[in-house]
């Protein structure tokens, strides 16, 4: 059962420039199964990841305040924490990642 208090870590893929936006899909990377968020935003000054922050806050239901970046400024993998998460997040962040092919 996960801790109420204790923020999520979400491993996340971004894939910047993407025709369209969508969260959604696994990627094996250097932070494990991470969840794959496809962003319209370019990747220039800092651009495509405060567009996944944005998408991940909105795919998981939760504010974007409640997400921050924890690493990952210069690169695609990046750890996101959320901030207070609910006990059914972690199961809403494994369909994301886990129910469709990346």
């Amino acid at each position: 059962m996960a801790n109420a208090e204790a923020p999520l870590t979400v491993a996340v893929r971004v894939k910047p420039g993407a025709a369209r936006a969508r969260v959604g899909g696994r990627f094996d990377g250097p932070h494990g199964p991470a969840l794959v968020v496809a962003v319209h935003a370019p990747a220039v000054d800092g651009r495509a990841t405060e567009a996944a922050r944005r998408a991940l806050a909105d795919a998981l239901g939760v504010r974007p305040a409640a997400v921050s970046l924890r690493s990952g400024v210069a690169s695609r993998d990046k750890l996101f924490l959320v901030e207070r998460p609910t006990d059914g997040l972690p199961e809403v962040l494994r369909r994301l990642r886990d129910g469709s092919a990346g």
